[in-house]
């Protein structure tokens, strides 16, 4: 079994944090995992995006071929759409609707929206406001990591001890936003909220 993930969106947002909440979940499986990383201009809000290779058996490229991935997991709405020519055809894409319009030119929010609803298979979640409620903006990304958890390798108990060894250290405050923001994303169960 394998599962292929990009996980897409600006800088600031974590990005990264959960693709190695995701992949250090995995690993701890004994699954092999690879991951590549593009910063591009991520200090000033531009694109990031992280290839998330996840195998029970060898990896051989850390790169996701076009028209391959599982999952695209946005924690954007427009970098979710970026990256389609990399969707699998039976793949889903989940992204947070919250816009993050760094560009003069910024789409129309509904008409990303509804093409996002439109493909076969997609997640759109209210993260940020989720994130609020469980006490910290910033933890919009792990409420997306719940909101996927059903289509990732490791399981709720198991992405939830990795977020304890990522934010652990960073104060219960900040652990406790964290856990509560996944917790709430879990509970979207699938489907849009």
């Amino acid at each position: 079994m394998k599962v292929d993930s990009i996980v897409a969106g600006v800088g600031g947002q974590g990005v990264l944090s959960v693709a190695a909440v995701i992949a250090g979940a995995t690993a701890r499986l004994g699954w092999q995992v690879k991951q590549s990383e593009v910063h591009g201009m991520a200090q000033r809000g531009g694109a990031v995006v992280a290839h998330l290779r996840m195998a029970e058996g060898p990896i051989h490229s850390d790169l996701i071929p076009r028209g391959t991935a599982d999952l695209i997991l946005s924690l954007e709405p427009m970098e979710s759409l970026r990256y389609l020519e990399y969707l699998s055809p039976m793949g889903t894409v989940a992204t947070a609707v919250e816009p993050v319009r760094n560009i003069d030119d910024y789409p129309d929010l509904d008409l990303l929206l509804e093409a996002i609803s439109n493909l076969p298979s997609s997640i759109l979640v209210e993260a940020t406001a989720l994130a609020r409620r469980a006490g910290n903006g910033k933890a919009a990304n792990m409420v997306m990591v719940g909101a996927v958890a059903h289509l990732l390798p490791a399981g709720k108990p198991s992405l939830a001890a990795e977020i304890r060894r990522a934010f652990g250290a960073r104060g219960d405050n900040v652990l406790d936003a964290n856990l509560e923001a996944f917790r709430l994303g879990c509970s979207l169960g699938t489907g849009t909220t």
